[in-house]
């Protein structure tokens, strides 16, 4: 009973930092119809910056979570105003090369100022304690993260369907030429969309380093888990990530515990039966 409890909490550990990732580029996807493959570079950003500022910080994670995010939105911001925003006229295959460059830059630059070696980044004060919890002793920084992960949910769905703000997000994605002639600055406000969706990935890969080590090859392990929670969940949809989030984190979860040869293949496997029965994912609109 106590090795199930374990797995489960694992499984909500990884349920959490999955919709960590996956939320920004459902919400980009979602807002602003591009998939952006960049986004687990700048995961993967975040997590190292915040590995330069823990080592001075001596294993404080907070500033971090503030420093980070923030700068990754002021680099999502240049890119969507100087790069992304000059090839969308051209189409998705525009899109998906400029953003498909981008995560290959990003990545030679990391390697070329941090190293192509694994850093260990380690958390102290009361996260790297434990606690007693489903009859077990468990890290307090696993529950941190879906804890973190809730907050992050709650938050975006606050900001989306009651503020003004979430009404011009949706109005401008249904007819941005309507709300443009209401003097809303619509370029203004997907810049907005795709700034917050990279500061969601820098949290994210704040959240990751302590748990995951920080190496180069972290965007493209992550990338894969994450385009298959949206395609799952569906394309643009913030519940069906939560969804899917969790489905796909006990699956790997008890998947290594109960099928460790198929464990990997498992997360697959349930993708490919969505797509049969449901093309659109789970809670995606048919387009």
């Amino acid at each position: 009973m106590n090795e199930i409890a374990v797995f489960f909490l694992h499984g909500l550990a990884y349920a959490g930092l999955l919709f960590l990732v996956s939320a920004g580029l459902t919400l980009v996807f979602g807002m602003m119809n591009v998939l952006n493959f960049a986004h687990a570079a700048m995961y993967m950003l975040g997590a190292y910056f915040s590995y330069s500022i823990m080592l001075r910080m001596s294993g404080q994670i907070w500033l971090s979570l503030i420093v980070c995010p923030i700068a990754l939105f002021i680099i999502g911001a240049l890119i969507e105003r100087f790069l992304l925003r000059k090839v969308h006229a051209n189409g998705h295959v525009a899109e998906l090369l400029l953003t498909f460059g981008l995560a290959y830059i990003i990545t030679e630059l990391v390697k070329w100022y941090w190293g192509n070696y694994p850093l260990a980044v380690n958390v102290t004060g009361f996260l790297n304690g434990t606690v007693q919890i489903m009859g077990i002793t468990y890290p307090i920084y696993r529950i941190f993260i879906f804890l973190c992960a809730i907050f992050v949910g709650l938050l975006m769905a606050f900001i989306l369907y009651k503020t003004r703000l979430g009404i011009i997000l949706r109005a401008a994605v249904n007819d941005s030429e309507t709300v443009n002639t209401l003097g809303v600055n619509v370029p203004l406000v997907f810049m907005g969309v795709f700034a917050f969706g990279a500061a969601l990935s820098g949290f994210a890969g704040v959240i990751a380093g302590p748990l995951l080590s920080t190496f180069p090859g972290m965007a493209h392990d992550i990338l894969l888990d994450a385009f298959v929670v949206i395609v799952v969940g569906g394309f643009g949809s913030l519940g069906g990530a939560v969804v899917a989030s969790l489905l796909i984190g006990e699956l790997q979860s008890f998947g290594v515990l109960l099928f460790p040869k198929l464990s990997i293949a498992l997360m697959y496997m349930l993708m490919a039966a969505v797509l049969i029965i449901k093309p659109s994912g789970l809670f995606g609109e048919e387009q």
